[in-house]
């Protein structure tokens, strides 16, 4: 019988992703058979696993929305933070955000249930692009873009080489496959701009396209297909970056 570890077994329920899964087990709020247990464990198909007291099973397919998160909406499942994307979606099964969208930024961001993708996803090795498009405060320079592209000090870094194209006096367009926390406003920032609105319009394979604020629409068979393609060789490790 096929065993796999309880941090991957809780995360395909879609209670969680691993990395959340694992805080929980280390907490000792999860109990196997009835019995409480460690890191590395392992489990079948025929144990049951109770997190918090409740017995977690796969009830549902997997699920996998882009969805085009409003200004203002919070990018966590602690529903008791006003705003946050789960109250917001309202969607009848449980899910959670692949990534965040910073509260003041709009666009692109995927929801799931499955938290092995999650997993793979967040893997930043994985280089998967994400592409914005950018509205500053005051006139974009030659001198701007090229800096934007050849990596700008922040957090203790320099932020990696990226794609950057000048779309209008004050618009411009960002090809990242970094994640640092608030990476775009804080590089603008550091050349002396202010950004004004900040829009997700592709992550990987997937476009922003025609969604509407607010709404959301599954991947096509296609799309699943691909991102499952681009994700085959991520890393197997039991954390996401």
């Amino acid at each position: 019988m096929e065993t796999k570890r309880l941090n991957k077994a809780i995360s395909e329920t879609g209670y969680c992703s691993r990395r959340a899964a694992d805080k929980l087990i280390e907490d000792g709020h999860v109990k196997v058979n009835g019995e409480t247990v460690g890191l590395g464990v392992k489990v079948t198909s025929k144990d049951t696993i109770m997190v918090h007291g409740q017995l977690i099973t796969k009830e549902v397919e997997n699920i996998y929305l882009a969805f085009n998160k409003p200004v203002g909406i919070t990018c966590t499942t602690d529903t008791k933070i006003r705003g946050n994307i789960i109250t917001y979606m309202n969607y009848p099964e449980r899910i959670f955000p692949i990534g965040r969208l910073d509260k003041p930024s709009e666009g692109l961001i995927f929801m799931t249930n499955d938290g092995d993708i999650v997993n793979k996803i967040l893997r930043s090795k994985n280089n998967h692009e994400k592409e914005y498009i950018v509205t500053l405060d005051k006139k974009i320079t030659e001198s701007f873009i090229k800096k934007m592209g050849n990596g700008i000090p922040i957090l203790d870094t320099i932020t990696d080489k990226c794609f950057v194209e000048k779309i209008n006096d004050y618009t411009f367009k960002i090809i990242l496959m970094q994640g640092l926390n608030r990476q775009i406003r804080r590089m603008c920032e550091y050349l002396g701009y202010e950004v004004k609105k900040l829009k997700r319009v592709r992550i990987m394979n997937i476009r922003l396209n025609n969604i509407k604020p607010g709404k959301y629409r599954s991947f096509t068979r296609a799309e699943l297909l691909t991102i499952n393609k681009l994700v085959g060789n991520s890393s197997k490790t039991e954390e996401a970056s």
